[in-house]
């Protein structure tokens, strides 16, 4: 089975749009690398991605809620929908072995300080996760200056726990020499 990478970022960027194309080439970019991938399902980023996947030939799921009222776009392979959004973060977080935080506002912020603090706390296995871009890097500085400088047992005082890519095809390539070399993943409870 392939390995799956959830994609958080924006709903906004519409076709044509720089944010939009850069989702559109790492959706190419993750199917190229043999990657199944899977975003919140609607539109401007989660579109991107899910059109440059399936247009590469690659597996596209999508994790909807009935809270959000929209349905999937139409890229989308496999539509699994939740009824919260609570729900609908935690199964898109659940599904993934390794993830990408594109540009975004505060749900994509709720989605990578999430993904963030359940590796920072052990509160699931090691899996790698990248940010497209430096947008997100002035806040994960920020955060690092808490989480760095003292002892601690907690993961982001020891190793980096999310990596800055430039480029979609860097994420890629990241993602998968980290999976590469990664455990058979356990199924959370």
């Amino acid at each position: 089975m392939k390995k799956i990478i959830t994609v958080f970022g924006s709903s906004r960027p519409e076709d044509g749009h720089a944010d939009y194309l850069e989702a559109f080439e790492l959706g190419r970019a993750l199917a190229a690398a043999g990657f199944a991938v899977c975003t919140g399902g609607y539109g401007g980023v989660m579109e991107a991605v899910s059109r440059g996947a399936s247009e590469s030939d690659g597996r596209v799921l999508a994790v909807t809620s009935s809270f959000f009222r929209s349905r999937a776009n139409r890229w989308v392979q496999e539509e699994t929908r939740m009824a919260t959004w609570q729900e609908r973060l935690f199964e898109l977080v659940r599904l993934g072995d390794g993830y990408v935080a594109c540009k975004g506002g505060t749900g994509t912020l709720v989605e990578l300080a999430v993904v963030w603090e359940m590796l920072n706390k052990n509160a699931m296995e090691r899996r790698p996760f990248v940010v497209l871009g430096d947008f997100w890097q002035p806040i994960l500085d920020r955060v690092r200056e808490v989480e760095r400088g003292h002892a601690s047992r907690w993961g982001e005082s020891n190793d980096p726990l999310v990596h800055q890519a430039p480029t979609p095809a860097d994420a890629a390539q990241f993602l998968a020499a980290r999976l590469a070399s990664a455990q058979p993943r356990r199924e959370e409870a």
